[in-house]
């Protein structure tokens, strides 16, 4: 089953429980997925619906912040459960080490030398790591692995 058939499944079963909360979220995801497949007109397989369910939990991150520091901690504790809903959905995410050690060999591999070798690294970083680490943690372990 792909990941798209569980969330739809995930759906039905919110549904029958009257889980409101995790109902409303998981409509949001198949919303955004189907929005993305209408745009671009295509078929989304798992890696395009892991990228989708990224982007949603970085917009919550984003929310919970400016609710935080605007003082509605109400709003920002909605986000957040929405943020658990759509976690979720995503592969195990790598540590801080194993991201250095796949960005080191990624370096090694490429003969990247300095900081101009970024997007050389980083291009071929996201293809690697796509979904399984933030992005953010990756770019930090690049300009790290090139600055020695």
């Amino acid at each position: 089953m792909g990941l798209k058939d569980q969330i739809t499944e995930d759906m039905k079963s919110a549904m029958r429980a009257k889980d409101t909360a995790r109902l409303s979220t998981v409509r949001l995801l198949l919303a955004a997925i189907k929005q993305k497949e209408v745009d671009e007109r295509i078929t989304l397989d798992d890696a395009q619906v892991v990228s989708v369910v990224d982007k949603l939990v970085k917009q919550r991150k984003d929310s919970i912040a400016a609710y935080t520091q605007a003082a509605r901690q109400d709003l920002a504790d909605i986000e957040a459960a929405e943020m658990q809903v759509l976690q979720g959905y995503l592969p195990q995410r790598l540590s801080q080490e194993e991201v250095q050690a796949e960005v080191d060999a990624l370096v090694a591999e490429l003969g990247a030398a300095g900081p101009g070798d970024m997007g050389k690294v980083m291009g071929a970083a996201k293809a690697k790591l796509a979904g399984k680490a933030e992005m953010a943690l990756v770019s930090a372990a690049v300009k790290a692995a090139l600055s020695r």
